[in-house]
């Protein structure tokens, strides 16, 4: 008879066996069912709609979707019928949809599908898969307008393709699809007149909500962090690491409106790093300046972009959905004409 010992090891390792196989189960089944869905569709667009959408295309998706329904179930309705040929239509390339069915759900493609821009949705695609969402963060990402909030979105789309096409083949990434402006951090609750102190310590309480907020692969390094030089000390506000970038990236929290002076700071802070800190197989650090709001005429007279400093300001409440757009497009226009080409320098390395 097995000893309690034995017995509990023994249980461990058939649960491990269980679960693992489960795990691979559901993926596989997963898969199936997207690339099923994705023939469907192709089947249907090509053999009966022609590409072409008719009166008489639509009576026959019904009909198909009745006597579908009736002998699969509601996952075949015509409903259902019309989302597997959008699919078809949005992504037509079977090798990518092979690839994306491996590590996204049918439930995050029907999240993806409404968004007609391309570009736009070849990007969350890209993200979720890198980073792993479930279906409800990339909902939350889709609705907070992460795309419009990254720098990516205000290059010309030639540069947005070539950049997503590198991370597709190679999972490499660069600062314009990390880093946004505004970034929305209405989970701190924060008081009504707040200090960056208790700004800092509301975000060290909301860790794991801010670094979903600031972007895919930051990791928590420390909080003010030491530099001492001639006998003074100063603190970072916030060190952290981009995995993706493989940079470390300064955070710096400010209550008030950007200022000259927070520049020459975050360089100190930058050419620190810099040399003492960074490790032979990473980039130069990056520096993000959180503040309350930032003046694109002051922010012009600045070489930020070439110094690897990001200025952006930081939303405490989310404001109404047409309120926040209207907010994101200023945004996105101001910085447009400040920098024709954000991180021009390197796309030109």
């Amino acid at each position: 008879m097995l000893q309690k010992l034995e017995h509990d090891c023994l249980l461990t390792n058939l649960r491990s066996l269980i679960d693992t196989s489960r795990s691979r189960l559901a993926i596989t089944v997963n898969q199936e069912m997207t690339l099923l869905y994705w023939n469907i569709g192709k089947t249907i667009q090509t053999e009966i709609l022609k590409f072409e959408r008719s009166e008489y295309g639509e009576q026959v998706i019904d009909k198909l979707g009745a006597t579908l329904q009736s002998e699969y179930g509601r996952g075949f309705g015509s409903r259902v019928l019309r989302r597997t040929i959008h699919f078809f239509n949005c992504f037509p390339d079977y090798k990518i949809v092979s690839t994306v069915s491996t590590q996204l759900t049918w439930s995050h493609i029907v999240e993806l599908l409404p968004i007609q821009n391309k570009l736009k949705r070849d990007f969350y695609t890209e993200m979720c898969r890198i980073d792993s969402w479930s279906v409800r963060t990339l909902r939350e990402k889709i609705g907070k307008m992460l795309y419009e909030r990254t720098a990516i979105s205000q290059l010309p789309d030639s540069v947005i393709e070539d950049s997503l096409s590198v991370v597709k083949s190679e999972d490499k990434f660069t600062p314009q699809l990390i880093l946004q402006d505004p970034y929305v951090i209405d989970f701190l609750n924060l008081p009504k007149n707040y200090s960056e102190t208790q700004l800092e310590s509301s975000i060290l309480d909301q860790i794991e909500k801010f670094l979903l907020e600031i972007g895919i692969g930051f990791c928590f390094v420390a909080r003010q962090k030491r530099i001492s030089v001639g006998g003074n000390d100063f603190y970072i506000d916030l060190l952290l690491y981009n995995r993706y970038l493989k940079r470390l990236v300064v955070i710096e929290l400010k209550t008030t409106p950007f200022k000259p002076a927070h520049k020459g700071q975050m360089e100190f802070y930058l050419n620190w790093l810099n040399k003492y800190e960074r490790q032979t197989e990473e980039d130069s650090p990056i520096g993000i300046i959180l503040c309350t709001e930032k003046d694109k005429g002051i922010i012009k007279l600045f070489d930020l972009v070439s110094n690897n400093i990001h200025v952006a300001q930081y939303l405490t409440i989310l404001p109404p959905k047409e309120v926040f757009e209207k907010k994101v497009q200023d945004i996105i226009n101001k910085t447009k004409e400040t920098y024709p080409l954000i991180f021009k320098n390197e796309e030109e390395e």
